[in-house]
């Protein structure tokens, strides 16, 4: 009979130690879950704001390239508004020097054509001088005369508004040429600016050494410090997310060995 007792109470003190472990490995899982928890949430709240981090830098990344490629297209823009000048200043200065060539090849025509003008009045005036004391001068010589002053007269009008038109062609191309040369100076001023070069089209000198702080090379630089950025924040918020994702798998297991625990424990208290 004393056997049999002492074999219940071997087993009855087996069971609680069971029990025992069983609720300690319980006690030390449910710290598990609880600092899993804390990690997790402590990386969720990084990866967010990461994602915040990586939102506002690709916004500046892509402002920073639209920058660039402005200024870039100003300064391609400048380039060609001279190349454009500089064609069309050589255009207006030959058309220039034709019209002063046609200017000055007009007034000899029109000084022939005012002369032409005077002897043929003259003529018809000595004839109708004639005519009234030698009736036999023919009426139509007269006539003819008389045709010949009216187009000469015309003649000399026709030309002087061709030499008028002449010299407001004159006129618009050295207005022209004045426009073109201040487009040409300003096109380059606005180049110098963008490049931070001299007229010799070199870099600026900079305490006897030349150093490039043009707008273009700071915009550049930017452009290439905002894409930095944003590779450090694409990479350090890739490492965020890997240890997230890691550290939701570790309480994920802490969480199913916490169930399968918390069973077999109550499974053993139903038992003992």
């Amino acid at each position: 009979m004393s056997t049999v007792i002492l074999k219940r109470h071997e087993n009855t003190e087996r069971k609680k130690a069971e029990l025992d472990a069983l609720t300690t490995e319980i006690l030390d899982t449910q710290y598990q879950v609880e600092q899993y928890n804390a990690i997790v949430a402590s990386l969720t709240e990084k990866s967010n704001n990461f994602q915040n981090f990586l939102a506002q830098a690709e916004i500046n990344c892509s402002s920073a390239l639209n920058n660039k490629n402005f200024a870039d297209q100003l300064v391609q823009s400048a380039l060609d508004l001279q190349s454009f000048a500089n064609i069309a200043f050589a255009k207006i200065t030959e058309a220039e020097k034709k019209t002063r060539s046609l200017v000055a090849q007009m007034k000899i025509v029109i000084g022939k054509v005012i002369y032409s003008a005077e002897v043929i009045n003259k003529l018809a005036n000595i004839v109708i001088r004639k005519k009234s004391v030698n009736p036999l001068i023919s009426d139509e010589l007269l006539s003819m005369l008389s045709t010949a002053c009216n187009n000469a007269n015309t003649a000399v009008s026709l030309t002087l508004v061709a030499l008028k038109a002449a010299f407001a062609a004159q006129a618009s191309n050295i207005g022209s040429e004045a426009e073109i040369a201040l487009e040409n100076q300003q096109s380059m001023l606005l180049y110098r600016l963008l490049t931070d070069t001299g007229a010799n089209g070199n870099l600026k000198r900079d305490n006897g050494g030349i150093k490039d702080i043009s707008i273009i090379r700071l915009l550049d630089s930017a452009y290439t410090d905002a894409q930095n950025k944003y590779d450090e924040a694409l990479n350090a918020g890739n490492i965020i997310t890997r240890q997230l994702n890691e550290a939701k798998f570790k309480l994920n297991q802490a969480e199913a060995k916490l169930k399968l625990l918390q069973s077999g424990l109550a499974a053993a208290a139903s038992g003992f």
